[in-house]
């Protein structure tokens, strides 16, 4: 069940890719809440989107590879510039003017280089426990090869492909702890777990050297050219992405860093009124 279903939804079309989109509520702004890794869908906004639907319209949509969007073939059809084009093709099949967009994880960059490329369509960016190349990668993550077969089997070593290929539940239960880490959370770990293990190993390790093409000083550059009000919010137990690349972030486009103290890398699943409120402040700040 769902605590609201969509008052609007269908799909936009890309080079061939279509894209589920579905929209709620209505209001003089609009909030994208865009797409993350394909690991999960766009189910992720589940505690946002009844809450900024109150007063504001919103708009969801399923990244390539995931959910009700088609899943090409092929690594480069999952390079940031495609999804970030995707999340421009649903601004224009849902008659999306210029938006607020809020992106966690990966849609953090899909969101900046938007702002950065076309800003008469963005009113402002919310990045959520941003995976941006401005600062290192945990330690723990940098030390194991993602296309080499490992002979190790535990924690991060489960991020390879080939272990994917004969073990995919088993990472799947990782990532989605590593994903949440804060006590008394195995609802939340339990829906990440589902909504993993709906995307085939071999398309999420596609999506993953997409994501690899993304380089520091490129990205860098694309912060640099972003000039919309940004806010950041990171969590400071963050396990999948450093608290670093968040501080970073904020730095390079001169937005305003909260740090949630003891927040995993889920915020807005596991912590979705302190998110709610600062994206509902954030958007009624922009909107004025």
């Amino acid at each position: 069940m769902r605590a609201r279903d969509p008052d609007q939804e269908g799909y936009a079309e890309r080079d061939g890719v279509k894209l589920h989109w579905e929209q709620f509520g209505e209001g003089d702004t609009t909030i994208a809440l865009l797409p993350t890794w394909s690991f999960i869908h766009s189910r992720h906004w589940k505690c946002q989107v009844p809450y900024l639907a109150r007063r504001h319209r919103v708009v969801t949509f399923d990244g390539r590879g995931s959910g009700l969007s088609h899943r090409p073939a092929g690594w480069t059809q999952y390079a940031d510039t495609e999804f970030a084009h995707d999340a421009l093709a649903v601004l224009d099949a849902t008659n999306t003017d210029r938006a607020v967009l809020v992106g966690m994880s990966c849609g953090a960059r899909w969101g900046t280089q938007v702002a950065a490329e076309h800003p008469e369509r963005v009113l402002g960016l919310v990045a959520l426990g941003p995976a941006v190349p401005l600062a290192a990668m945990l330690p723990e993550r940098r030390q194991y090869a993602f296309d080499e077969p490992l002979d190790a089997t535990e924690g991060w070593a489960k991020y390879n492909s080939f272990y994917w290929k004969r073990s995919y539940r088993d990472f799947v239960e990782f990532f989605a702890a590593r994903m949440v880490t804060e006590p008394h959370s195995t609802k939340q770990i339990d829906d990440i777990v589902g909504w993993g293990l709906q995307i085939d190993p071999v398309a999420l390790a596609n999506t993953h050297r997409g994501e690899a093409c993304c380089k520091r000083e490129p990205f860098r550059a694309t912060c640099e050219r972003v000039h919309c009000p940004v806010l950041v919010v990171h969590g400071d137990e963050d396990a999948v992405r450093s608290h670093e690349q968040g501080v970073a972030l904020a730095e390079a486009t001169g937005g305003q860093l909260v740090t949630i103290a003891g927040g995993g890398h889920a915020l807005p699943l596991r912590d979705p009124v302190v998110v709610n409120h600062l994206i509902e402040r954030f958007v009624d700040r922009v909107a004025r």
